[in-house]
């Protein structure tokens, strides 16, 4: 965003802090807030869940931020009254179909498509975000589920500065830290693709000593062993496995060998169903946003 939109938000938090709760402007922007567009694109757009415990005058909240499915259903619903236990802001970002392509149903699950950068899209809206309310920007909490789960775990090896925990749920396809495969499949381009070192607080990525300092959440249902739905371009070897439990399977362990360590829940009886892995997600968070308030 640029200073004048900066500006502008900031001016609307102050005049928010000095009205009323009771005041129609004021109840709109807390709890589950309208669709709101993003500054910088405005083809994309997020939604909110602002807790009670929230003060446009108050103490900076932590900030969750849900990636939703190809299905764009974030699953804000599940995560209420864990903001409202936890005190933390959820911010589920929204990003449509058919952009530039409109047939396209899986633009931003590799963070970039065609021009678009959806890494510098999603930072664009929580700067908007911390403009209105009061939330901590510069580290939060990350979950997303099946394409979600794949934009999630890419954008970890990206930034592992920004998170303060990430959970990935039943990612279709995966992004293996291989150096002999390029981008998505592996990371042989990745710094060539993001030019990380021209972005603020950039460098060369991945940088999996930093990522190793990040607590790390995977989930998938013990039924998600579907092939219907998996794409699956080079062939199962080189995808991780012949389904979702296997690739994820396949990641952790990937992962553990350059000493990234985490937590793998397979959610028995449940298929490939967003909603229903929402507590293992939550139990994950809870000692982590816990920490933050002591």
């Amino acid at each position: 965003m640029n200073k004048d939109q900066i500006k502008t938000l900031q001016a609307w938090r102050d005049r928010l802090t000095r009205m009323p709760k009771e005041k129609l402007e004021v109840r709109i922007m807390t709890g589950k807030t309208p669709v709101v567009a993003c500054v910088i694109d405005q083809r994309f757009s997020f939604t909110a869940y602002v807790p009670k415990c929230h003060s446009f005058e108050g103490p900076e909240l932590p900030l969750l931020v849900l990636i939703h499915g190809a299905a764009r259903d974030p699953h804000l619903g599940t995560m209420v009254d864990f903001a409202e236990k936890c005190g933390c802001v959820v911010l589920a970002p929204s990003f449509p179909c058919g952009i530039i392509d409109i047939t396209d149903l899986y633009n931003y699950k590799a963070l970039i498509y065609h021009d678009i950068r959806f890494d510098l899209i999603l930072l664009s809206m929580i700067e908007q975000v911390s403009c209105i309310w009061r939330v901590r920007k510069d580290k939060f909490f990350m979950h997303g589920f099946s394409a979600g789960g794949q934009f999630c775990h890419r954008f970890f090896y990206l930034y592992p500065q920004l998170l303060l925990g990430v959970s990935i749920g039943a990612p279709g396809s995966i992004t293996l830290p291989r150096a002999d495969r390029p981008w998505p499949e592996g990371i042989s381009d990745i710094n060539e693709i993001f030019d990380m070192q021209n972005q603020p607080g950039g460098g060369h990525v991945p940088d999996f000593a930093a990522m190793a300092e990040v607590p790390v959440h995977f989930v998938v249902g013990e039924r998600d062993t579907g092939k219907s739905a998996l794409e699956d371009k080079v062939g199962p070897e080189a995808a991780g496995g012949r389904n979702r439990v296997e690739r994820i399977t396949a990641l952790r362990d990937a992962w553990k060998e350059l000493g990234i360590n985490s937590v793998l829940d397979i959610v028995p009886g449940v298929g490939h169903e967003g909603g229903k892995v929402a507590l293992q997600v939550q139990t994950f968070l809870l000692p982590l946003l816990e920490s933050m308030a002591r």
